[in-house]
C-alpha cells in the first residue's frame, strides 16, 4: 500500500488508517486476525478512542506484536485538563503501551468547546504536558464542524487534523473545503474522516452496517470512486469505517487509486446530486 509524509515530519503513514471501530465488540481472537489482516496489507496507522465501547482493550493486545513498525493515534472527548489527562493514562493502559504517536482532540464541535479547551484548566494544557513527558509525540484534533475545525488551527500548531473529506459533503454541503485549504497552507496533515459515507440515514431506516451512523456506499465501484475523491485532495491518509468489509473496500480502492480527472470530477459532483450530506450537521 501507498504511504504519504504526515505533514512536516519523515513520518510515512499508510494511505488507508485502521479505524479502532473494527475490532470494537469483536472477540480477542477475531481482533488478532483482522488487526493481522491490516498489517499484511500495509496498514501501518491505527486510530483509535475511548468512546469506541471496547475497541481499545482489543486493539491494544492485537497490537502488541506489531507496536513498535505502527503509528499509533488516540483521542479524548474531555475538555478540561485533569479530566483529559486521566482518559490519556486509561487509554495508555488499555492499549498495553507506554506512548502514543498522535493524541487527538476528539470531536470538536462547537467554539464554546474550543474556549474551554483553550481556557484555564482546559483540555490543550494536558497534551502539551503529555507532549513534554514524552507520553505523545505528536498533537492533534478531529472536528465535526467547519467553524470550531477553522478555531483550532488558529489557536495551536497542530501536527494535524483528522476531518470529513467526502465526496458528498464537498459537493452538496459546501463542507471541506476551507478546512483543508487552511491546513493545507499550514503544512498540517490532514486525516480524513467519512470516505466511504454516502448520506444520512432516513427516519425509522434500518442499518445494513450496525457500526456506521450514516449510510455508506452500497458497492466496490462506488467505494473507489469515494477513495478516489479523498486520496486526490492533499490527504496523508483516509480512516476505515467500523467494518471488515468497508475496510476490505476502501484498501482495494486505496490500492487502484489514480486521481481524478477535471471531468470525473465533475461526474462526480453531479453524481452527488440529491444525496442529503452528512455534514454540516444541522442545527439544533
Amino acid at each position: 500500500m501507498n504511504k504519504r509524509r504526515y505533514g512536516k515530519t519523515n513520518v510515512m503513514l499508510s494511505v488507508v488508517g485502521f479505524g479502532g471501530i473494527l475490532v470494537m465488540n469483536e472477540s480477542q481472537d477475531a481482533a488478532n486476525r483482522i488487526v493481522a489482516e491490516a498489517i499484511d496489507r500495509g496498514v501501518n496507522y491505527f486510530d483509535v478512542a475511548p468512546s469506541y465501547g471496547d475497541a481499545e482493550e482489543r486493539l491494544g493486545p492485537a497490537l502488541k506484536p506489531y507496536r513498535n513498525s505502527v503509528f499509533l493515534a488516540c483521542k479524548t472527548a474531555k475538555r478540561t485538563k485533569d479530566e483529559a489527562w486521566g482518559e490519556l493514562q486509561q487509554s495508555l493502559k488499555r492499549l498495553c503501551t507506554d506512548h502514543f504517536d498522535l493524541y487527538q482532540l476528539h470531536a470538536v464541535t462547537t467554539l464554546d468547546e474550543v474556549n474551554q479547551i483553550f481556557g484555564e484548566g482546559g483540555a490543550i494544557e494536558a497534551l502539551i504536558e503529555a507532549r513534554e513527558q514524552g507520553l505523545v509525540k505528536y498533537l492533534g484534533f478531529s472536528a465535526h464542524s467547519e467553524e470550531a475545525a477553522l478555531a483550532l488551527l488558529s489557536r495551536f500548531n497542530f501536527d494535524s487534523i483528522l476531518f470529513p473529506v467526502n465526496w458528498v459533503c464537498w459537493h452538496q454541503g459546501n463542507f471541506g473545503p476551507r478546512v483543508v485549504e487552511e491546513a493545507r497552507k499550514r503544512d498540517i496533515a490532514i486525516l480524513a474522516l467519512k470516505t466511504l459515507a454516502k448520506r444520512r440515514l432516513k427516519e425509522n431506516e434500518g442499518r445494513k452496517w450496525p457500526k456506521c451512523w450514516y449510510y455508506p456506499v452500497e458497492s466496490f465501484e462506488e467505494a473507489l470512486m469515494a477513495v478516489r475523491f479523498t486520496l486526490s485532495q492533499p490527504v496523508t491518509s483516509a480512516v476505515s469505517p467500523g467494518h471488515v468489509e468497508l475496510f476490505r473496500w476502501i484498501c482495494d480502492a486505496a490500492e487502484a487509486f489514480r486521481p481524478l480527472s477535471k471531468d470525473e470530477e465533475m461526474e462526480l459532483a453531479e453524481r452527488s446530486g440529491g444525496l442529503e450530506p452528512i455534514f454540516p450537521l444541522p442545527r439544533s
